[in-house]
């Protein structure tokens, strides 16, 4: 009986133990992303904003999930300046050809919502982009999505393709991006959960980082991209100089 109780209040004592170590790593998980943020908090990004002009050298800019709009009517095919809060898909003649129009924020589940468009829309021959980004695993998923139908995809004006979107612009079979237009990389967040054991959390990411690389081998992008994006932090962008997008074969061709 006194054994018995003893074993139990053993494995009660180990249990006890491991969630105490799992409180104290989440514990400091959050005290770590609160003292990250915390610098960003009193003493702000002093990056210029994201349309002021880039040189060779000075190219990265704050930024935030939504980029402050552009002016009316400064955008093509008649886009909304409010950014929409999650894909918008408009069937749209392109340069005298087909096309879907996809602009707004990359959200969870639009990768699905793109083969329904694309369905609904077979003979899209073109897709043009406007969005500051969202879903990693989303827009790796559209840009596969693209270059299995063959299609072409471009920044036309004075569009913006930030973050996870250069990945959509990347699937294209040929890509192009006009002098006015901005693309840009920074770290991702792949949608990790801070209350997890520190280990997962980094193999999260490693996986995401995995599937990135994967993704720019398939795509014929010059892996050099990665490394901008590899050092820029999330609150803000590293915009591509029209030479980057040439030399990392993010552009098949100049417009």
């Amino acid at each position: 009986m006194t054994a018995t109780r003893a074993s139990s209040f053993g494995a009660r004592g180990v249990m006890r133990l491991i969630l105490g170590l799992q409180v104290a790593i989440a514990l400091l998980l959050i005290a770590g992303d609160m003292g990250a943020a915390l610098p960003n908090l009193l003493s702000p990004s002093r990056q210029p904003a994201l349309d002021t002009p880039i040189e060779p050298g000075d190219q990265t800019r704050r930024f935030t999930p939504s980029p402050r709009p552009m002016q009316p009517g400064t955008l093509p095919y008649g886009i909304p300046a409010d950014m929409p809060s999650r894909l918008l898909f408009e069937p749209r003649e392109i340069d005298g050809a087909p096309g879907l129009v996809i602009s707004g924020t990359i959200r969870e589940g639009d990768a699905a919502r793109f083969a329904d468009a694309l369905a609904s829309n077979p003979d899209t021959a073109r897709i043009a982009l406007h969005s500051p980004g969202g879903s990693v695993r989303d827009a790796l998923q559209i840009g596969r999505a693209i270059r299995d139908a063959g299609l072409h995809t471009q920044l036309t004006g004075s569009t913006v393709c930030l973050s996870a979107c250069p990945y959509i612009l990347m699937g294209g079979t040929t890509r192009t991006v006009a002098d006015q237009a901005s693309v840009g990389v920074h770290q991702h967040y792949f949608g990790e959960n801070t209350i997890l054991p520190a280990f997962i959390a980094v193999e999260s990411i490693q996986r995401g980082q995995g599937e990135v690389m994967s993704f720019l081998q398939d795509m014929g992008i010059d892996l050099r991209a990665m490394q901008p994006a590899l050092l820029t932090p999330p609150d803000e962008i590293y915009v591509f100089l029209p030479g980057e997008l040439q030399e990392y074969r993010i552009v098949t061709d100049t417009d």
